[in-house]
């Protein structure tokens, strides 16, 4: 069985999932090792709760591994656990992951974001940090861009508290702007705007579906210490 958890990385992940994949909400704390205990044999953590819920844990990731069971991360709270979890088999896949994994990215807080319920398709509210600095790389490589500019919006951006970044706050708060620049800049970066997470989110979900059972063949150079998290009830 193959499980990813999406959410507002990947809204529309269950009509490109294809069969055999079962795409669950965003992870919370306890739902990684339910998943293992129901028989996934290849989970895909994407997205993940962690502001009005206990995160994923690392140690049912662990849990997961020592078992054979592939965990593959990517996008969002996925990519934050593969660059913790990669030396201990976990599959990073993704700019965001390898940002993370090269310490280019050390802040959590780049790729949270708002959205909507997901009665409502968990749509993106907000601009998550990592999605502009995709943005303003392309900008700045295609002459959209001085390396001034790009400079200027990134710090602006980077200031803005994840709730209320917009592309809109973002040029409000550049105070390095000329006034009657903005509307044009404005226009500019929402039509470029690079949404790195689902782009990642979409790699990672074919990987899911070229996966393998690894279980029966998995020998791993680590032990997983039995300690209280076996048998503490999940919340």
């Amino acid at each position: 069985m193959k499980i990813i958890f999406a959410g507002p990385s990947l809204p529309d992940a269950a009509t490109h999932a294809g069969e055999g994949i079962r795409v669950l909400p965003p992870a919370t704390q306890g739902d990684v090792q339910a998943a293992v205990a129901e028989g996934a044999n290849v989970i895909g953590l994407i997205d993940g709760g962690f502001e009005y819920a206990a995160p994923v844990w690392h140690k049912e990731i662990l849990h997961a591994l020592s078992l054979g069971v592939t965990v593959l991360g990517a996008a969002s709270m996925g990519a934050l656990r593969a660059a913790e979890c990669h030396p201990f088999g976990m599959i990073g896949i993704g700019r965001i992951f390898e940002d993370y994994r090269t310490g280019r990215l050390v802040d959590d807080a780049a790729v949270a974001l708002t959205h909507a319920p997901s009665a409502l398709g968990n749509k993106p509210l907000t601009v998550p940090l990592v999605n502009v600095t995709a943005t303003l790389d392309e900008m700045e490589r295609d002459g959209l861009l001085t390396h001034g500019q790009r400079e200027a919006l990134e710090k602006a951006a980077a200031a803005i508290f994840f709730k209320k970044r917009t592309w809109r706050t973002v040029v409000e708060r550049c105070t390095d702007l000329v006034e009657a620049d903005r509307p044009q800049l404005l226009a500019a970066l929402i039509a470029h705007s690079i949404d790195q997470k689902r782009i990642d989110a979409l790699e990672l979900l074919k990987a899911v579906q070229e996966a393998e059972d690894a279980r029966s063949s998995a020998v791993l150079p680590w032990k997983l210490h039995e300690t209280s998290f076996r048998t503490r009830p999940v919340l």
